[in-house]
Order: C-alpha cells, then structure tokens, then sequence
C-alpha cells in the first residue's frame, strides 16, 4: 500500500558548520513540484538538492554538489520509507568545511531522513475522476453531498442543467452513484473518465 505525508514538514541540523534544511511535502503532480520548488527558491543558499517521486515517477538534482551525493540519497530516503507523490528539498549553506562525497551523501540523506520522520505518514488513496449531470433544482442536493464529504469538483452550468466534474476517492464512488440514480430518478448516472491513455 503506497503511503504520502499529510502536510509539509521541515527539519534543520548543522553539520561541520554546513546549515542543512530539509522540506517535505505532497505533491500530486509535477506542477505542483515546479510550484513548490519556486516559492520555496532561495538565491541564499549555496545549494538547493531535491528529490521527487509520483507513482512511477522520479527525478532528483543535485544542484551542483558532486554527482550521486545530494539528489541520489535524498531519493533513498524517499523509497527507503515507502513514500510517494511527495517533494522532498534540502537547502544547504556551505560553512567552510568540506565534507567529502560520503559525508555529503549522510548529510543529504540524513536531513531528508529526520525530515521525514517528523511527517504523518498517510495511506495514498486512489482517486477517480467522475464526472454526471443534474438539474438546476437538483443541483443544491449534490453540491451540499460533494462538500460533506470535501470532494473536490468544478461545476460547468449549461441551458440543460449543470455537468459535474468531481475526483472521487474510490470507495466514494459507489455511494455517489447510488445517490445520483436516486436523486434523478434513474435519469442520470455516475461516468467514470477514463484515464489510461498516457
């Protein structure tokens, strides 16, 4: 079972006068990385060293710290704890001491680490995207269902009605559906998008 973190954690040590700080956070997609690791750019730092990964997905950087010793072990960590669609960013402020590349890879690896013992691990749920429509009338009944149970959902109003784009958690699929045949008289259905084409 695939586990994320719940919200974002920061952690930060010295070592041998290098200030290391490590960030974690969710990420769903690569936007939302590009997005994080933009409001979180930092011209102070001497290197900012990252690591993601999203399903099957990873990249990691070692922003010019010798190859293998930053972006390398901070991806350990990630799948050494089962994590993923998380970003984890270690900032670095160089104090005059070199570390060597094995003292790099513990202190890249091991900011990451401590980081990410901080986090609440949280089971990934598979979400689907669905979408239904409804009458104007019928509208408010599923807009007050959708925002009980925080669903997320954008609603496109048309001469007919409104169509309902919504991303399900899967074991609210069934209930949803129920719902909409209910509430419609068996008129409308639940639609699940289709999403394998990439």
């Amino acid at each position: 079972m695939p586990f994320t973190i719940s919200s974002l954690v920061s952690y930060e040590e010295d070592i041998k006068k290098s200030r290391f700080q490590a960030f974690a956070v969710p990420v769903e997609n690569e936007q939302a990385v590009k997005d994080f690791l933009e409001q979180y750019k930092d011209i102070g730092t001497t290197h900012q060293c990252w690591a993601w990964k999203i399903g099957h997905n990873v990249r990691f950087n070692d922003d010019g710290e010798p190859s293998g010793t930053a972006g390398r072990p901070i991806l350990a960590t990630i799948e050494g704890n089962e994590l993923t669609n998380i970003l984890v960013l270690v900032n670095r402020w160089y104090g005059g001491v070199k570390l060597g590349t094995g003292g790099l890879v513990r202190a890249y690896g091991g900011t990451a680490g401590q980081c990410l013992l901080l986090a609440e691990k949280i089971e990934l749920i598979e979400k689907k995207k669905v979408y239904f429509a409804c009458q104007f009338n019928e509208w408010a009944i599923f807009q007050y269902e959708l925002n009980s149970q925080q669903i997320e959902f954008n609603e496109q109003y048309t001469a007919d009605g409104v169509l309902v784009e919504a991303l399900l958690q899967v074991h609210q699929i069934e209930a949803l559906a129920l719902k909409i045949q209910d509430v419609t008289r068996g008129r409308e259905a639940l639609k699940i998008v289709d999403d394998h084409h990439d």
